[in-house]
């Protein structure tokens, strides 16, 4: 039979966008708890009227498909902008708050952005973006009387968001809710750097949906569902949770910042039944001065790096369910996910919690994960051959913005290249071995060792540098830099670590400065970091924060 691309008004064909879900909620639920953040309340009828207020505000300021910029931490604003930028025509670009001033500019030059919003709390490190980044028409700043800065008294050219959104009141004409084309980009999210400058990663409307529905049935989100905003919104839009968690009609509690008061607090007086977040927040929790044996339900979902077995089983003691995904910034977050087998129940606490640690099987919106050797062959399901974890389906990303030989490098064989080394089960349950890039994955955000090579090699006492990782109780891992100095020069570990700073966010910069009288290389001249690897084990570390 012959098939056609059905015409805008098929009576069998709607586009999808997560768009969708916050209208539908609206309609069904209109006085639901929809979000809460400190005395602020919105009802599910309020949400979408903020969401369309914010729209028609933008999109006076902007064209179709133009960019624009939010920096933020989980507020409501941040989270009314998973829908409100969309709703207006514009691609919504999330920036990390801890990037340096530099990094910022960078991503909105390169995403060439129209528009910024920030919060006050970060008006240093917006400083002049308006001046340096020429795509830029208004920056506008969002005050947090209750939690943050009301106003940041920095006379940067801002407008404040209450006027730039009364605009938006003001202006009556419908805001449309649907689309015509479910593969338009809905949002950009800058990798961290892992191999270079930062890489605009274009999601679709159709991607964000599909993940969204795959988020709800694996999280068990429904309408009686409390979400606590531990995982920032600024990475993968927050794994797609804002849309899913919308899309069940439950309720969002956001956090400014992840500290255990705050998430105890939230998880016995508010109820919260679900969370995500890196490893980083799972060892926040357990080993919190409130932690005690939970009175309701608890589902944590963790990626960003391998968890802890022994953080797994010290969370289950607690009466936490801890669910483990793995995905990356191309694949919409979440991709995989460890699937919990009844058989498991017989085994020790330890011994389940290994399990449990795995990277898991496909999610019911993606397509299966390979482990493939250089030929994109399967390796063996044997649990010992290593190869490259490949993806590909409804949750790959559309590509880079702005650089087709990298998206072409990605995606080469018809796969996503992950970079990831892995190995495949008996069971087809995928684990993480290494990462074939030297990336440092810190409390969920990746650190590339060759930028931070590069930042620390550009001080004028450093021959040489190598930059590896060490285990972190608290962080997961650090990085740690090994310096070969120039001949006669001087230089301490904190005057190195000072002019790091200067060029990265003060996350990436190393724990340590070990200076020494060479490097280990091999006959081409690579660094061999295992060795480094292997002396950092084996050195005084300093007490974990």
């Amino acid at each position: 039979m012959a098939t056609a691309t059905p015409p805008l008004d098929s009576p069998n064909d709607s586009p999808l966008t997560p768009l969708r879900f916050l209208k539908r909620s609206a309609e069904v639920f209109p006085s639901k708890p929809a979000i809460v953040y400190g005395s602020r309340r919105y009802t599910y009828l309020q949400f979408a009227a903020a969401a369309e207020t914010l729209a028609r505000a933008i999109r006076e300021r902007i064209a179709p498909g133009d960019r624009v910029a939010f920096l933020s931490p989980n507020t409501p604003e941040m989270l009314i902008a998973q829908f409100a930028v969309p709703l207006a025509g514009g691609i919504l670009v999330s920036l990390n708050p801890r990037l340096s001033p530099s990094e910022v500019r960078y991503v909105l030059d390169h995403s060439e952005a129209t528009l910024l919003f920030y919060d006050a709390e970060f008006a240093s490190v917006v400083g002049n973006s308006l001046e340096h980044c020429p795509p830029l028409r208004a920056i506008v700043e969002i005050g947090d009387a209750e939690f943050g800065c009301a106003v940041s008294g920095v006379e940067i050219g801002q407008e404040s968001f209450t006027d730039f959104e009364s605009a938006g009141a003001a202006d009556q004409q419908p805001v449309r809710w649907e689309i015509d084309d479910e593969r338009a980009v809905i949002s950009i999210n800058y990798t961290s750097g892992t191999t270079g400058k930062p890489k605009g990663v274009m999601y679709s409307h159709r991607g964000a949906y599909l993940n969204a529905m795959g988020e709800v049935f694996h999280n068990g989100l429904d309408n009686k569902s409390v979400y606590l905003w531990t995982l920032p919104l600024f990475h993968c839009n927050g794994w797609c949770t804002p849309w899913a968690v919308t899309a069940a009609s439950g309720t969002h509690v956001c956090l400014r910042a992840v500290r255990p008061e705050s998430i105890w607090s939230a998880i016995d007086d508010l109820g919260v039944t679900n969370l995500c977040g890196a490893p980083t927040v799972c060892t926040v929790i357990a080993n919190a001065d409130q932690a005690h044996l939970l009175e309701h339900p608890l589902r944590i979902t963790t990626a960003g790096a391998p968890p802890s077995p022994t953080i797994i089983e010290r969370l289950e003691r607690l009466g936490a369910t801890v669910v483990h995904v793995y995905g990356h910034t191309e694949a919409y977050g979440p991709f995989t996910i460890c699937e919990y087998q009844e058989a498991w129940d017989a085994l020790t606490p330890a011994a389940r919690a290994t399990m449990i640690a795995r990277q898991g099987v496909l999610m019911v919106q993606a397509e299966a994960p390979r482990v493939v050797d250089e030929n994109m062959n399967d390796v063996a399901r044997d649990g010992s051959t290593i190869g490259e974890i490949v993806l590909r389906g409804n949750n790959v990303m559309i590509g880079y913005y702005r650089d087709e030989a990298a998206t072409a490098r990605a995606f080469l064989g018809g796969w996503f290249h992950t970079g990831d080394l892995g190995v495949t089960h008996s069971d087809g349950y995928v684990e993480v071995k290494d990462r074939a890039k030297d990336i440092i994955i810190s409390g969920g955000e990746n650190i590339s060792s060759i930028e931070v090579e590069n930042s620390i090699a550009s001080h004028p006492s450093v021959a040489d540098v190598a930059v590896v990782a060490f285990p972190h109780e608290t962080w997961g891992e650090r990085p740690e830099a090994y310096v070969l100095l120039h001949e006669g020069h001087f230089a301490t570990g904190e005057e190195i670590s000072t002019h790091a700073r200067l060029t990265l966010a003060r996350f990436k910069v190393p724990d340590s400065v070990v200076f020494v009288d060479a490097l280990p290389r091999t006959a081409t001249g690579k660094v061999v970091k295992a060795s480094l690897r292997a002396l950092s084990t084996q050195s005084n570390r300093p007490s974990p924060d």
